[in-house]
């Protein structure tokens, strides 16, 4: 299943516990919590440009599959890292948080960020 389209969030779990623990302050968490963020994926082949767009602001990630990449983490900062697929996943860590995108069917795109015990859960729909 390829995982390129456009996707809009339909819902999350743990979204101020997780954004706490990466940093954001209460203020920018309050801002941006109620935000529906787009996000668009181009894969070819090995190689994938993802754009999360969220009001006015967009984080731009291009990787090739098992190559490393300098990546946006959820607060912006570029880090270095290397996505691995598993089948229909996309796995990376970004410093110490654990990312795994799944594309369950083809509309539903799952994200799953970790960051010691805080699981934050994005569900996103085809659109």
């Amino acid at each position: 299943m390829s995982f390129s389209g456009k996707y809009q969030l339909e819902s999350q779990e743990n979204f101020e516990p997780f954004m706490k623990a990466v940093g954001l302050s209460d203020e920018i968490i309050q801002k941006i919590k109620d935000l529906k963020s787009i996000s668009e994926i181009e894969e070819n082949g090995d190689t994938f440009k993802v754009t999360i767009t969220t009001g006015s602001n967009a984080i731009v990630s291009n990787f090739t599959i098992g190559q490393e990449a300098e990546l946006l983490s959820p607060t912006g900062e570029k880090v270095k890292g290397v996505v691995q697929r598993e089948g229909n996943k996309l796995k990376t860590t970004l410093k110490n948080i654990v990312s795994v995108t799944e594309l369950v069917d083809a509309n539903t795109l799952i994200s799953t960020l970790t960051i010691g015990n805080i699981v934050h859960k994005r569900t996103s729909k085809r659109i």
